[in-house]
């Protein structure tokens, strides 16, 4: 479920509040092209949790972005990186399908949309990429990694 997500001026909103805003942005400035990204990034506890923080960034092209924000906190143990990149991935294909879901209430101007996964050809997830990328594509969804992943990567590390 997609519970509240924080705005980048620590606003919570709920789903129909984050489509609504996302509207706002995109009618200010028609003429631009947009992209709407999900990603999840986590940080792994000594007691072996993790905290998970799943970013919505609406990036209107050349001219800035908006961005909402969770972060969840599974009572979970993660004893791998396997496991717990693999729990991001599901995080976004959960708020991806609620969220398109969500604008299906409201008449959006055109965008793309992608789930940024943070993996890239380096680092230890790198074994990963094959695996993640089909998840998500399995999913019908366009997939980013490293270094296109921005939303997970740099917006919702920012909050872990």
């Amino acid at each position: 479920m997609l519970s509240f997500f924080n705005s980048s001026l620590g606003i919570r909103l709920g789903p129909d509040q984050i489509v609504q805003t996302i509207i706002e942005f995109m009618k200010a400035d028609p003429k631009r092209e947009y992209r709407i990204t999900i990603g999840t990034d986590s940080e792994r506890k000594s007691d072996k949790t993790a905290d998970f923080v799943t970013a919505i960034v609406v990036h209107r092209v050349g001219n800035g972005a908006r961005y909402f924000w969770r972060r969840i906190d599974p009572e979970e143990k993660f004893h791998t990186l396997r496991d717990r990149i693999l729990k991001e991935v599901l995080l976004s294909l959960e708020v991806a399908k609620v969220f398109l879901e969500t604008t299906k209430k409201f008449s959006l101007p055109k965008f793309d949309f992608a789930i940024h996964v943070d993996v890239g050809e380096r680092g230890e997830s790198r074994v990963m990429i094959q695996e993640l990328v089909g998840m998500i594509r399995a999913n019908n969804y366009e997939v980013k990694t490293k270094p296109e992943s921005y939303a997970a990567s740099n917006v919702a590390d920012r909050h872990v």
